[in-house]
């Protein structure tokens, strides 16, 4: 994984969670996965980048990441859906704002048929 892939994943992954609040479980996940990923710094930058404006962080990570994701595969794209679509359920649910959320993703980057097809599932 690139360092710039890292940063897309973790900040997705921030955003999507702190889309309704960030909770504790979802907190430890984020560290975790950045610890995992040795992406400590990246997870600082997109807390930063959340709290810049709360209200608006989830349309500026939109606008960032279809600058960036442009140029990653299908398959790419799929699997960085697939892997929050996973980190929800972790809690057991996904709520509706998170849904719309990456239903919203999904949509910028082409790959709505593959979500779907992971939501049935």
């Amino acid at each position: 994984m690139s360092s710039e892939q890292k940063r897309v994943y973790i900040l997705l992954k921030a955003v999507i969670f702190h889309y309704h609040g960030l909770d504790e479980l979802e907190k430890n996940d984020l560290e975790e996965t950045a610890k995992k990923l040795s992406g400590e710094d990246d997870l600082k930058w997109a807390y930063e980048f959340i709290s810049q404006d709360y209200l608006t962080s989830f349309e500026r990570a939109r606008e960032y990441f279809n600058d960036v994701i442009g140029d990653y595969t299908k398959e790419i794209r799929t699997d960085l859906i697939n892997m929050v679509w996973q980190a929800n359920n972790l809690k057991g649910y996904v709520t509706e704002m998170e849904a719309t959320a990456m239903l919203k993703l999904a949509k910028d980057w082409k790959v709505e048929k593959e979500l779907i097809e992971l939501v049935l599932k």
